[in-house]
């Protein structure tokens, strides 16, 4: 997410998005990121910053979905607990971002609403009327600067068309901008999952040899940046099913 410079709580801001990308990629530890988004919460509702407030809001949110998603890879059990702490959470930066009017914000806190139904609760039909209209205004994310935030709207959408209503040439399209929006960020953590997600439609769509194309760049990438053993796994187990229906296909 982006944050405007010149108002106190957006330094913090800018330092707990770091520190949520380091856990959720590299470390699993979200303790830096909470308290960071924690401190910019305060100071900006001290100051009257309802933006800062609203994105301090989205990123707590973020960080236990964060914590969340870590316990799955794990094979734990989620508790309700666990699930209604994430779910209050998005609902008040939906509520926050809705009372600004920003379009951009809105959008980043209507597709952590749908995260809840769509990773959590794997009920799509729950999940998706806010993932669309996230959808809506993805445009909007995108001018805004937030790139990853865009990403992750389309890339989500792409599994949507991968795994719910399949229609694997649009899984491909959603996908491949999602990836091509996070290579504009130029940051190389961030490549693996969106590869991965990509060779994942390619492979569904019937095309083995572009998915394998993309799955050994998402290992090759995801070993160079010391990404989550999961996430190395992941990647790597993809790249072997791809490679498999290659030899298949003669």
């Amino acid at each position: 997410m982006t944050t405007p410079p010149g108002l106190p709580a957006r330094a913090l801001i800018a330092a707990a998005d770091e520190a949520l990308t380091e856990a959720s990629f590299l470390t699993a530890d979200f303790a830096a990121a909470e308290r960071l988004f924690t401190e910019a919460r305060d100071l900006a509702t001290q100051h009257g910053d309802r933006d800062g407030e609203a994105l301090a809001l989205t990123g707590l949110g973020m960080a236990q979905h964060g914590r969340n998603i870590t316990r799955l890879v794990s094979n734990e059990v989620l508790s309700d607990a666990d699930v209604a702490t994430e779910e209050e959470l998005m609902r008040r930066a939906l509520t926050a971002w809705q009372q600004t009017g920003d379009a951009a914000g809105t959008a980043r806190a209507l597709f952590g609403v749908s995260l809840v139904f769509q990773v959590l609760r794997q009920d799509w039909d729950a999940g998706m009327p806010y993932l669309w209209q996230a959808f809506g205004l993805a445009e909007a994310v995108e001018e805004s600067g937030d790139l990853y935030g865009a990403s992750e709207i389309h890339r989500h959408l792409g599994f949507y068309f991968l795994y719910k209503d399949v229609r694997p040439a649009e899984a491909v399209r959603q996908l491949g901008h999602s990836l091509a929006l996070r290579e504009r960020l130029g940051d190389s953590r961030l490549l693996p999952s969106a590869l991965v997600a990509l060779g994942q439609a390619e492979l569904a769509a019937g095309e083995p040899r572009r998915a394998a194309e993309h799955l050994f760049r998402a290992v090759e990438l995801a070993r160079a940046a010391g990404l989550l053993p999961w996430r190395i796994r992941d990647a790597e187990q993809n790249l072997a099913e791809a490679e498999a229906a290659v030899r298949a296909a003669g």
